[in-house]
């Protein structure tokens, strides 16, 4: 089966196209893969990478062959119809045509309470999207608007759409609540929700293997680290708490934005400063976390060189991003009482060895102790660089939530028989 995976942003589509295992325990392949940018733009772009194109006499070339081009995409629909041409046509073609591809994957941001796993797309779960908007307004539209092309391209495909809110709709009430006047929870739904769901629920289940553990007998606690962050608590191999809540903003300190913060911040600003309610949120989301801190880039990898060179605010933000880590962790273990892993993933997660002992150095006593060879030592596979006596290991696995999502594609267009 083959399943496309797609992942509409405001002004661009990513796509993956898998060619999945007809039975249990085969591997999933990746075919190909790009991403058409500058939609409504001009020029918009596409870079698309054939993994073994049909042209290929041989094994595939390490890494692919890319074609990358200016391109004019308008809308998402033409992009969509690009991304098909890519994958169909000229020399970095691997299908024949749209009719090549069974079913569909769509990453949705925000499912709220209805969705707590993946679905089939029906007439009702569009419905559904649309009065989630409010909740995610600068996500759902674009995934709701690429869904809809995507379903008039490929009318033959099953297409379904897999939510970041589903892994942590396993959260107690005394979790997602926040000590608002319930009526607002009970009238407008504000409440927790967490998101980074596929990366978290992914890692949960390759840790679940690392270890030897059944799934359900496992405790994680669970770091997603890359331009957005977001940690969870994982309890028999369920989402018990997360960092992220209404929105992605909460939590952790990000690229550009702040996490946790005071309420009465937004108040004083408005007050105090004269700004407006869209200027807060710019300044939240996009203007604060490592940018704000160090006044260097929201790029950890240029935050870390900054500090290296001796530039203190960019040390204070690596000091600030990992204390706040570190609470979280500390308070994630409390939660649990025994954690079997503490896992890393996203870029900063898997390539940071500096931020992983940062974040370690302290949380010794907590049953958490670093092998410092182990973790300096590169490598992409899944492994563990905790120390032989620590209590609870300390993984670093690769995420893949697009294999994730191909992964429920593929279940769930085979049980309606696609």
């Amino acid at each position: 089966m083959n399943v496309l995976v797609v992942n509409c942003g405001s002004s661009s589509v990513k796509y993956s196209l898998f060619r999945m295992p007809a039975g249990e325990g085969g591997a999933a392949e990746v075919r190909a893969s790009g991403i058409v940018e500058r939609i409504g733009l001009e020029p918009g772009r596409i870079r698309h990478r054939a993994v073994c194109a049909a042209g290929d006499s041989g094994p595939a070339e390490a890494g692919g062959r890319t074609d990358e081009r200016d391109v004019a995409a308008p809308d998402h629909e033409a992009a969509l119809a690009l991304m098909i041409n890519a994958l169909s046509r000229g020399r970095l073609a691997v299908i024949a045509g749209p009719a090549d591809i069974q079913a569909v994957g769509h990453r949705v941001v925000h499912g709220a309470e209805q969705f707590t796993g993946s679905v089939r797309v029906t007439g009702e779960v569009i419905r559904a999207l649309k009065e989630f908007s409010a909740l995610a307004p600068l996500h759902n539209p674009p995934n709701l608007v690429g869904i809809r092309a995507a379903q008039r391209l490929m009318p033959a495909a099953a297409h379904v759409a897999v939510f970041d809110t589903a892994f942590h709709q396993t959260l107690p009430p005394r979790a997602f609540l926040y000590a608002l006047p319930y009526d607002l929870y009970a009238e407008h739904r504000i409440r927790r929700y967490g998101f980074h769901g596929t990366s978290h629920r992914y890692v949960t289940e390759a840790a679940a293997g690392v270890l030897g553990l059944p799934l359900g007998r496992t405790n994680l606690i669970t770091c997603h680290l890359g331009n957005g962050c977001s940690a969870a608590a994982v309890e028999g191999g369920k989402s018990v708490d997360t960092s992220m809540g209404l929105t992605p903003l909460e939590g952790l300190v990000m690229g550009t934005r702040s996490g946790d913060l005071d309420p009465a911040v937004v108040f004083h600003l408005v007050r105090a400063q004269g700004m407006t309610p869209d200027e807060v949120d710019d300044l939240l989301n996009r203007r604060s976390g490592l940018l704000g801190v160090s006044g260097v880039a929201s790029d950890m990898r240029d935050v870390m060189a900054a500090a290296a060179a001796g530039d203190r605010r960019a040390g204070l933000a690596l000091d600030i991003f990992c204390y706040r880590l570190r609470k979280y962790i500390g308070a994630y273990t409390a939660v649990l009482g025994r954690v079997d892993g503490l896992v890393f993933t996203g870029g900063i997660g898997e390539n940071s060895a500096e931020i992983r002992e940062r974040t370690c150095c302290g949380l010794q006593p907590l049953g958490y102790v670093l092998d410092a060879a182990l973790n300096a030592a590169p490598s992409r596979a899944p492994r563990d660089v905790a120390a032989p006596g620590s209590r609870s290991r300390i993984l670093v696995i690769p995420t893949d939530e697009e294999l994730l999502i191909a992964r429920d594609t593929a279940r769930l267009a085979a049980a309606a028989g696609a």
